[in-house]
Parts: structure tokens; sequence; C-alpha cells
């Protein structure tokens, strides 16, 4: 089983992973950066439920995104 795994797409899965998370910690900050209120205050403190559904799917749909340039 383990002589089937290729070092190269091991260390590639790593690598794209890593570049992923970046990409999403770089969206956040972006997304931080440009609204007018703090965000992560209107979600905890304010319970804002409809700013956090949408963060989500901000964040779900800059996921595929990223898989998809990913595996192309």
């Amino acid at each position: 089983m383990l002589e089937a795994i290729n070092v190269a797409e091991f260390l590639g899965t790593i690598f794209y992973t890593f570049l992923g998370m970046l990409l999403m910690w770089v969206t956040w900050k972006v997304l931080d950066w440009i609204t007018p209120f703090p965000i992560m205050k209107e979600i905890e403190e304010d319970q804002n439920i409809a700013l956090a559904v949408v963060i989500g799917m901000l964040f779900i749909s800059i996921s595929i995104i990223i898989a998809a340039v990913i595996v192309s």
C-alpha cells in the first residue's frame, strides 16, 4: 500500500493545501479590510446570523474556485 504513494504527489498535495489555506487567509484579510465595520464583532457580539451565513457562503465559493484552479 505505501509503495503506491508517489513522493512528488504527496509533496504537491501538502504544498497546494498550504497554498489554499494562504489564499483563504488573504481573502479573509481583504474582506475584513474593505468592510466599514468589524466583522467579528457583528457576528460574535451582535449575533448577526445573516452576516455569518454570507461570510460562510463566500468562503465555500472561494474554496471551490481555489480547488478547481489547483486541480486543473
